[in-house]
């Protein structure tokens, strides 16, 4: 994504001062969104939320076996958001009240801006993953083994990359008043039709055979077969989501050069 902003004519740096400019980028845009509430608390609560409800409270007799479904699905969908939010509705503003054309004139590495953006991203997806791994635990009693426990944060951290390609396209494409209602039209029935909400085997058989068709999906089969509930082809997942994230930031740097 480093390639996608570029400076007007950044001078000469030596390495240590660009290191220094991508950890205060980062450091500024993590502050930024951690002291957000409107931004952090319905990005940490709602999955959260659904996950108490549905896997905790609702999820009888067979709470355990549920709860450990529900917290690789919820903590996708939990995932998703930092990534088409804070790149997506962000990105969008900042174009539209000049900020972006800011950055891009000020003497600081091209890639320092997408890279603070993607460091808090994968900052409140940890976040999310930690507070559901810790309802799973101590609430519904979902017992994994620490192999599981990291390949469940290396999935649910990591696979917040394609959304925040995503959220960078569609920053790219809408208005910034219009960006929070379209990036809602992309993200609830995206979770919904790729069984983030209900089993698969639960949808008619329209929407099932469609499903891979989402990035959500091929996230969630990974996140499943983390926790010991995936039926394989975790390579065949992983280079679709390799290939979803490729095709959104080529399509995201065109047009960021054509039209700023």
């Amino acid at each position: 994504m480093s390639a996608v902003i570029e400076s007007t004519a950044v001078p000469a740096m030596s390495a240590g001062r660009v290191f220094n400019a991508y950890l205060e980028e980062a450091r500024a845009e993590c502050l930024r969104y951690l002291r957000n509430p409107g931004f952090l608390l319905p990005t940490l609560l709602f999955p959260a939320a659904f996950y108490v409800m549905f896997g905790i409270v609702v999820a009888q007799p067979d709470r355990a076996e549920a709860a450990r479904y529900l917290l690789a699905s919820y903590g996708t969908f939990g995932v998703m958001s930092p990534g088409l939010f804070g790149f997506g509705v962000s990105l969008a503003l900042e174009r539209d009240t000049g900020l972006l054309t800011l950055k891009r004139a000020l003497p600081m590495p091209p890639g320092a801006y997408l890279a603070g953006k993607m460091c808090m991203a994968l900052l409140v997806a940890a976040m999310v993953a930690t507070l559901l791994l810790g309802l799973a635990t101590f609430a519904a009693h979902v017992d994994l083994p620490p192999s599981r426990i990291a390949a469940f944060y290396l999935v649910e951290v990591v696979g917040a990359l394609p959304f925040c390609a995503l959220g960078l396209m569609l920053g790219t494409v809408v208005k910034g008043q219009g960006a929070p209602g379209v990036v809602n039209l992309v993200y609830l029935p995206m979770a919904f039709l790729a069984g983030l909400w209900f089993p698969l085997s639960m949808m008619p058989g329209v929407l099932r055979d469609i499903a891979p068709l989402w990035p959500a999906y091929h996230l969630d089969q990974l996140a499943l077969a983390a926790v010991g509930l995936g039926e394989g082809g975790i390579g065949i997942h992983v280079l679709v989501l390799a290939g979803y994230t490729a095709v959104f930031v080529m399509i995201a740097a065109r047009r960021l050069r054509r039209h700023g």
